[in-house]
């Protein structure tokens, strides 16, 4: 397991301190669990495949893939439970807070807006 974690750690692109800090550990803890020197228990391993969405069954044993595959409905609603999370004014809370303001017309305005940027990068 120490082998999954560093690699995992590595394949977020965070450091030590970072990656335990998202789950309530100290750096020398996450050391420890790269060295095996320590062994995570059970309520670590559901911490870090909650908080990094990652394959239970891959973090312990190393079958199937790291992460695990969510719907669009899933990457939807984490979505939004993130801009609940930032602050009031941010862009995406006010851009977010606009779309729920919108009318069909103008729903439709911006789905004929979004298919000529889609177009139009496609060219490129």
């Amino acid at each position: 397991m120490k082998n999954r974690i560093k690699s995992l750690r590595k394949n977020l692109n965070m450091n030590q301190t970072d990656f335990g800090s998202k789950i309530g550990l100290k750096q020398t803890t996450i050391a420890g669990y790269e060295t095996g020197s320590r062994e995570p228990n059970d309520a670590v391993i559901l911490s870090i495949c909650k908080e990094f969405n990652v394959n239970e069954n891959w973090l312990r044993s190393g079958v199937g893939e790291m992460f695990n595959k969510r719907t669009k409905d899933q990457k939807i609603a984490d979505f939004i439970g993130d801009i609940f999370l930032e602050e009031e004014e941010s862009f995406k809370r006010r851009f977010v807070s606009m779309l729920a303001d919108m009318d069909e017309d103008q729903w439709a305005l911006l789905a004929k807006m979004a298919n000529a940027l889609l177009a139009e990068n496609k060219k490129d």
